[in-house]
């Protein structure tokens, strides 16, 4: 057996243009706000359109996190230092030394702004790197494209589609598209990821005067 996995099972994950804060009740108003925009839910479940839904959904992720079930944070624009969105681990294994990466949204304003990819090279540098993983999932509805063509950029093996593999309140019947990391892998993604970031700090660099 595994040795056991820290509690918490992170801190604060920092790079250029994300920051991921372990979720508390300090970061509930602005999120509610960022989480203003119905097409952040269209594949994960019915749109929390009240403050009542939306605190039901927090307060969740917090009970999930206290309780060991999963670990959430809150997505923060280093730039405006504003919560955009969240993400988690979940799917915690141990002792097989694996975990998923989902739950993952952010307001449409922070969308192609570096901070989706640097969040998830933040996410699996600590998997990889501290938790000890040999083995990161990420899965998402299959119809999404948007999403799978996120994860095939990341580098993220692609390992099929469960069919009818859950029925998602407001969505419908869902086929779900899997994809890994494995440790093996994970050089190569990593190297693939910071390239891409390099990339797009290299349009934001601003362009000498003539």
């Amino acid at each position: 057996m595994s040795a056991p996995w820290p509690s918490p099972l992170a801190g604060v994950l920092e790079g250029r243009y994300a920051r991921l804060e372990p979720l508390g009740d300090e970061h509930r108003d602005a999120l509610f706000v960022a989480s203003r925009f119905p097409e952040i839910w269209r594949w994960m479940r019915d749109y929390p359109a009240s403050r009542a839904s939306f605190d039901g959904w927090f307060d969740e992720a917090l009970r999930a996190s206290t309780d060991g079930e999963e670990f959430a944070f809150a997505t923060v624009d280093r730039r405006t230092d504003e919560p955009v969105g969240s993400t988690r681990f979940l799917a915690l294994r141990p002792d097989d030394l694996g975990v998923e990466i989902g739950w993952t949204w952010l307001t449409p304003a922070a969308w192609r702004s570096g901070i989706n990819v640097e969040a998830k090279l933040l996410m699996l540098t600590h998997a990889f790197e501290t938790l000890g993983c040999i083995r990161v999932e990420l899965k998402t509805h299959a119809e999404n494209q948007r999403s799978r063509d996120a994860m095939e950029a990341m580098g993220a093996w692609f390992e099929g589609v469960h069919r009818k593999h859950r029925i998602v309140t407001g969505v419908g019947i869902r086929d779900t598209a899997w994809f890994s990391i494995i440790d093996d892998e994970w050089p190569a993604v990593r190297r693939r990821m910071r390239s891409r970031l390099a990339s797009h700090a290299l349009r934001e660099e601003p362009r000498p005067q003539a």
